[in-house]
């Protein structure tokens, strides 16, 4: 389409990000969308979404494999999306190609997630889109972070990012009049792509769960972004005044708090959480007596979890943070949606070889309350706090009274009968959390690392309740205070 070289076409761009299941704010989100559409024109406005709208800690997404996300995104008329970490990474290929090819009503962009048996995007998913809006034709280029260890178990190879973005502006720039990158890569990498890929007017960012209020320019291109959780919608103004021109951008970001839910996307929530119920009151095991738990003190159900991560990773040790899990079992039957609730987190076994005294730095610091009552955000960690450590194959004493990091008295491996050894190495079963840094920081000084996926540590505790020598074994003591008759 030409228009008079004086004729100035305008744009309204919304965008959300990271709203991790929060659901009620995407139904308000929702209705913020029918306002701008009905007070500025269908054709001037554009909505997109920077990833991580799915997130399984909500029973709604996990009991419905992220449908319940696509039904909102198809309500509220995306017209496209990228992929996050939160949906790249905690489902399988099938549940994606299920959920964005089968039931999706919007474009799906992603340049760097590639089939590894193909070696190319699969059919559902495109390296980027040209969408006309009010004359105005827009080139959205998209890329997502590649944990290119955890993508490639799953049958993905996510290339850097960086590349692919550069490759596809370069395609695209001859022929649109404003680039947007979507990109679920954080703050730091989008300040990156502005100044290292020439081109781009527009970055849509997430991930990093950061918010710009009203925008950031580095060079000549707008970094926007909207925080997490649907607190936000971002809202961007594009005002073109000729083809050929550079768009003047203006960004900010409207507060979502006040703004009513979309009745239909209320109506979908009600009915997802419906069938989510149904479908995860499957039994797993019914319990003879109850699994207490607490984050400060040795627990049960964490020396059960902990037991469990030592056996799927078939290591010598098993290592987990008691606040992984927000609470315990009553005796009775336990049902997947217990599980779930008690353990949302998405995250994944992992095998590590870990120095003795990297372990044994960890297990003084699960004796201290700065650290077991330390508040975590990110990593995949759905809890509180830090909490103690749930050990197994380990068998320890420990006296309070003595100085920090001088508490241990003594630390037997169990399988050996010998004392921890500073200098050894050891096969450890524990939680990838661990490896990002998180934490009890000693255990991501690994010498190799070996993850499980797509099990989640919820799977692992579903194995071992299933299990009644298991489940009798953790209730006997790890930890042992100098004195305590063993």
């Amino acid at each position: 389409m030409k228009f008079k070289a004086s004729a100035s076409r305008q744009v309204i761009l919304l965008h959300s990000n990271d709203i991790h299941s929060r659901l009620e704010q995407a139904a308000r989100i929702s209705s913020l969308v029918t306002e701008e559409r009905r007070s500025s024109g269908v054709e001037h406005v554009l909505l997109l979404d920077i990833g991580d709208h799915m997130d399984r800690m909500r029973l709604e997404t996990e009991g419905s494999d992220g449908l319940v996300n696509i039904e909102l995104l198809n309500e509220a008329g995306y017209d496209a999306v990228t992929l996050g970490n939160n949906e790249g990474l905690t489902y399988s290929k099938p549940q994606l190609e299920a959920a964005y090819r089968e039931h999706a009503r919007f474009p799906v962009i992603c340049a760097n997630l590639l089939d590894r048996q193909t070696g190319e995007l699969p059919e559902w998913l495109s390296a980027h889109l040209v969408l006309t809006r009010n004359g105005i034709r827009f080139g959205l280029v998209a890329a997502t972070a590649a944990f290119s260890p955890f993508y490639s178990l799953l049958g993905w190879e996510a290339t850097e990012p960086l590349g692919a973005i550069a490759a596809q502006v370069a395609l695209l720039r001859p022929s649109v009049d404003v680039i947007v990158v979507m990109s679920h890569l954080g703050l730091s990498t989008d300040e990156r792509i502005a100044a290292e890929i020439e081109g781009i007017d527009l970055i849509l960012g997430g991930h990093t769960h950061h918010l710009l209020e009203e925008g950031r320019v580095v060079g000549s291109t707008t970094i926007c972004a909207a925080g997490k959780f649907g607190e936000y919608l971002g809202r961007v103004e594009i005002e073109l005044a000729a083809p050929g021109t550079r768009p003047v951008i203006r960004a900010g970001c409207v507060p979502v708090a006040a703004a009513v839910e979309d009745p239909e996307a209320a109506a979908i929530v009600r009915s997802y959480r419906e069938s989510g119920e149904q479908r995860l009151s499957f039994a797993v095991t019914r319990l003879n007596q109850p699994l207490p738990v607490s984050s400060q003190r040795e627990s049960p159900l964490s020396n059960l979890l902990a037991a469990g991560l030592r056996r799927w990773t078939g290591a010598d040790i098993g290592i987990v943070n008691n606040g992984q899990l927000l609470g315990g079992l009553a005796e009775g039957v336990v049902t997947q949606g217990q599980l779930h609730a008690l353990c949302p987190s998405p995250i994944n076994p992992c095998r590590l070889r870990l120095g003795g005294s990297q372990l044994r730095r960890a297990l003084e610091e699960a004796l201290l309350s700065q650290f077991t009552e330390l508040e975590i955000r990110g990593f995949g960690f759905r809890g509180l706090v830090l909490g103690t450590l749930a050990v197994d194959g380990l068998d320890i004493v420990y006296d309070t009274s003595a100085p920090d990091y001088a508490k241990l008295v003594k630390a037997t491996v169990t399988s050996t009968g010998e004392p921890l050894r500073d200098d050894g190495i050891y096969t450890v079963g524990t939680i990838d959390m661990f490896t990002f840094g998180a934490g009890y920081l000693s255990l991501r000084e690994h010498e190799g690392a070996e993850f499980f996926l797509p099990e989640f540590i919820r799977d692992v505790l579903a194995r071992e309740l299933g299990d009644p020598a298991a489940v009798t074994e953790c209730l006997s003591a790890r930890w042992h205070a100098a004195g305590e008759q063993v």
